[in-house]
């Protein structure tokens, strides 16, 4: 069993249970051959994108365990859910609207304060090096929690560069995080937890306003347990590790590091973390996010789409949304609407802006249209499309620091929307796409 040290009956829901079930299924790759930290990992990951991967034999880790591209399908996570693809999204949408308060159990129930390790030395952790110009070894998979006295919990993840076997350069982009920074006047108590469940995961990416706790929508995806921490945080009871510790106001440079555009982010200034105290499970199992692959598109893009598909809800019928892999799973969506009003596709367009900010290209189409094809999505365009008529540019917008050819000062850049749907009045043209009797193949071949 890959989940021997912690009670059984605790497992329900847990990474480390996924992974497990993985094995059992078949679908878990278990590496022979031993890796390093340095580089190899991050590359056998990369050759076996797609499928699950497992190690437990890191070099400079000895008995040190890895799981990575875990959850690297849309298939994998609705499997964790026990949902169909289709269900996915209203599960998501229904989170975020319907938040719910998690299970708050006692330390001595908490598999993930099993162990805990007062001096810190990051070297004793496998944290990878991934690629050949990355400012250091990162965590990838971490997702930080912090509480404001008025705004209550931040759930949100940053990726952390090992500067120290105490210390971690963290990119914290103008967002919640920072403003709770700033309110705690620059030093702040937080903690990063390693090998939360695929709900934490996917809480902690989404976009909400300030103010709406993560937590809660992870736990209205799927029931969740915390356990208080001494500094007063609340974190997932069942996650693999917790790094506790405190952003100071010191900065450092950090990067270069591979993002989901698979181009490396440049170099910042950025917060030092001084980590005091590390708790995880007996055998923890450490969580490895290969950057700018299938698993960190997935966990960051998907959990833009149901901000979008509320925010195009609220002024057409929007039927489905798709962050495209083609286009870093941040840049690029394919919307899917019931046309009642002629201007419906481009009031679609500003509204998907307004639920993703970062989106930089977005494609608006009927619900004929399969969103997830990109060959349908094309004909659409081919088809009913008129640039002079159907193309909304948007000049000099906030855009996505991922974005390597927006300004590398302002993020600013030039967006994109393309309406195309179909003219509720045809005037004499047919845009209705054929369709054909459905046969079995195998009953004629």
């Amino acid at each position: 069993m890959l989940s021997r040290g912690g009670a059984v009956e605790n497992d329900r829901g847990s990474f480390r249970e996924f992974v497990e079930k993985q094995k059992q299924k078949g679908t878990l790759v278990l590496l022979k051959k031993p890796c390093s930290l340095s580089l190899e990992l991050a590359g056998v990951m990369k050759a076996l994108d797609g499928k699950p991967v497992y190690c437990d034999k890191i070099k400079e880790v000895p008995g040190a365990r890895v799981a990575g591209n875990v959850f690297c399908t849309r298939e994998l996570i609705c499997e964790y859910f026990g949902i169909r693809n289709e269900e996915l999204m209203p599960k998501l949408v229904h989170a975020i609207n319907n938040p719910s308060k998690p299970e708050l159990v006692e330390g001595k129930n908490a598999p993930v304060l099993e162990v805990t390790e007062q001096e810190v030395d990051l070297s004793k952790f496998p944290i990878p090096f991934h690629a050949p110009k990355d400012g250091g070894p990162y965590f990838a998979s971490a997702v930080g929690i912090a509480n404001d006295k008025e705004y209550g919990r931040n759930c949100s993840f940053h990726r952390m560069m090992v500067i120290g076997k105490d210390r971690v350069a963290v990119r914290i982009l103008p967002r919640h995080l920072e403003e709770f920074i700033k309110r705690a006047e620059g030093e702040l108590e937080v903690a990063f937890v390693v090998g939360a469940p695929i709900n934490v995961l996917l809480a902690a990416a989404i976009s909400v306003e300030i103010g709406k706790d993560e937590l809660q929508i992870a736990n209205s995806l799927a029931p969740l347990r915390t356990v208080r921490l001494e500094s007063g945080i609340e974190v997932p009871a069942d996650a693999e590790y917790v790094f506790e510790g405190r952003i100071t106001s010191e900065m450092v440079d950090e990067g270069p590091f591979v993002d989901l555009t698979e181009t490396y982010d440049i170099v910042r200034k950025q917060r030092v973390m001084k980590i005091t105290k590390v708790h995880h499970r007996k055998n923890p199992i450490f969580h490895v996010l290969l950057p700018g692959a299938l698993e960190h598109k997935l966990l960051m893009g998907m959990p833009r789409e149901p901000t979008i598909f509320n925010e195009v809800g609220k002024v057409a019928e929007c039927k489905g949304v798709n962050i495209t892999p083609g286009g870093c799973s941040w840049l690029h969506a394919v919307v899917a609407v019931r046309k009642k009003k002629d201007d419906d596709g481009k009031n679609a367009i500003e509204a998907a802006f307004r639920g993703h900010k970062s989106l930089k290209h977005v494609v608006v189409v009927d619900e004929d249209i399969d969103i997830y094809d990109p060959e349908s999505v094309e004909w659409a365009i081919a088809t009913r499309v008129q640039a002079d008529k159907r193309l909304v540019i948007k000049h000099n917008e906030k855009g996505s620091s991922l974005d390597p050819s927006a300004d590398p000062n302002t993020y600013a850049t030039t967006k994109m929307g393309v309406d195309a749907t179909k003219p509720l009045v045809a005037h004499g043209k047919n845009f209705e796409k054929a369709e054909w009797k459905a046969i079995k193949k195998e009953e004629y071949v």
